[in-house]
């Protein structure tokens, strides 16, 4: 294997430094790269703060292990990774606290070992660049320490193309050949379906190298492999599971929800529908820098004969964006994470490009002061938006907590059940289990919650001044914070 950070990829002749030398290189970039993680450790720790309550999506994944709550409806795009990511604190403690301390560690712990893979093929400073450069994104910080599948997808792609790379060049190298299999296997633990996106120009480079088309394959089987037999478990088959995901996510198809995504990078979390006007352009230009930062970077590495490290990842990133950006009709930013775990690499190098290149008297301290001012402008602009991501985002969450305190004034305590709107985070802060008859959470019949009334505390959620379904309209109906709840009659003789 080439071992300089300068090795070529393009033939038998190395160039740059000596193996000793690259060694040397390596041991002496681990600072920069340990640096990157643990400051984006503290970032998350104090720009997010532990308090920060569960979301919507988290409470489905956190219910499925925790032993405080029922489990909710699992539905079909989802797999099990993140609960089973989560199981260690969340199967024996309730707190949101050491959850977000937890996640916090882990993911700039996994930060650091999916950069450190690429210490042979970039130089020290310019890949802790990268990762410096993706830490500080607001999606990044904001679902770090969030218990979601996006940022494992984005690592564990950073990991597999590293390794894809290593075990290339080098058969011998059997750290990188389980780095390949390990990093193939979290993104399809995560989500299995961004998991094929993300390898597809893997696969393809590797049509006529056995070895690493059977690692590959043998990665995304093992993560992927109970995601399937579950689809035979209980969702009717994986044709069955495949067609109700696409559903669900709206039609897989053609969808131009690029500008969808650019909508959400003011700090929506989720556009669905995404009305209203686009950002400021001073919080979009980063996304606008991207691809040709990127492309600076290639054309560069191409003139140096190190294309391919620099190349793939960006190709990568490419097939993990195309179907956020043209196959489904709504947006959420850390949809994109793994693209923009990628393109750090091929952007950092185009950076570089720019601050070293060659330059006539006073232009390069020209380009140097440029790059710095814009560097701290954009650290400032991405600060802004997570902060008000956060304040949004904590304002659902605590008025959630208060409808969940209503509730159990009301006489509806655990064991108990609830329907209707935002039932299902709602029903976690409360405590109880979530039913649904209509939607992407439908798991149950309208007979069958009547039945259930007469068993369990059981209150049906709307908002205020909207009609419950027919066998509760002749249900007691009280405010709860800013809805109403229609509480079965016999939780109310009982208080």
């Amino acid at each position: 294997m080439a071992d300089g950070s300068n090795a070529t990829t393009a033939g038998a002749r190395r160039i740059g430094p000596s193996p000793q030398a690259g060694r040397a290189s390596r041991a002496r970039g681990e600072p920069w790269l340990a640096a990157v993680a643990v400051a984006f450790t503290l970032a998350q720790l104090v720009l997010v703060r532990p308090g920060f309550g569960l979301g919507w999506d988290e409470t489905v994944y956190v219910s499925q292990v925790s032993g405080h709550v029922p489990a909710a409806f699992f539905s079909a795009p989802r797999a099990r990774g993140v609960p089973l990511l989560v199981a260690p604190i969340t199967s024996w403690s309730d707190s949101t606290a050491l959850l977000r301390v937890y996640l916090a560690v882990l993911s700039g712990v996994a930060l650091y070992f999916a950069l450190r893979v690429w210490r042979a093929h970039v130089m020290p400073r310019v890949l802790a660049l990268a990762g410096a450069l993706f830490a500080s994104l607001w999606i990044t910080l904001f679902y770090g320490p969030q218990a979601m599948p996006n940022y494992w997808v984005a690592v564990g792609a950073l990991a597999c193309v590293g390794c894809f790379l290593r075990a290339r060049l080098n058969a011998r190298d059997r750290a990188a050949w389980w780095g390949l299999f390990a990093g193939a296997a979290l993104m399809a633990w995560m989500r299995p379906m961004d998991a094929v996106y993300v390898v597809l120009p893997l696969l393809a480079l590797s049509l006529r190298r056995p070895r690493l088309l059977a690692v590959l394959a043998a990665g995304l089987l093992a993560g992927a492999g109970e995601w399937v037999i579950e689809a035979y478990a209980g969702y009717g088959g994986l044709a069955q599971r495949l067609s109700d995901a696409s559903r669900i996510q709206g039609g897989l198809g053609w969808h131009l929800a690029a500008l969808d995504q650019l909508r959400s990078l003011g700090g929506r979390t989720l556009c669905r529908p995404c009305t209203g006007p686009e950002p400021s352009p001073v919080v979009t230009l980063w996304w606008f820098a991207l691809p040709l930062l990127a492309a600076l970077g290639a054309v560069a590495a191409l003139r140096a004969r190190r294309a391919l490290p620099v190349l793939l990842p960006a190709v990568c990133a490419v097939t993990a964006a195309v179907p956020y950006l043209f196959l489904i009709g709504y947006a959420a930013p850390r949809f994109l994470l793994p693209a923009y775990a990628l393109l750090a690499l091929p952007v950092a190098h185009g950076l570089a490009h720019l601050v070293t290149a060659p330059a006539r008297g006073g232009a390069r301290t020209l380009v140097v002061s440029v790059v710095g001012v814009l560097g701290v402008g954009h650290l400032a602009v991405q600060g802004v938006v997570l902060e008000h991501t956060v304040h949004s985002s904590a304002a659902a969450r605590v008025e959630w907590s208060r409808t969940a305190t209503s509730l159990h004034t009301l006489g509806v305590r655990p064991p108990c059940l609830l329907s209707g709107y935002e039932a299902v985070p709602i029903a976690f802060y409360t405590g109880c289990g979530s039913a649904q008859t209509t939607g992407h959470d439908a798991s149950t019949t309208a007979a069958e919650l009547t039945r259930a009334a007469y068993r369990t505390p059981f209150a049906v959620l709307t908002p205020l001044g909207g009609l419950p379904p027919a066998y509760a309209r002749g249900w007691p109906v009280e405010r709860v914070g800013i809805l109403q709840a229609y509480v079965a009659p016999h939780v109310r003789q009982g208080r």
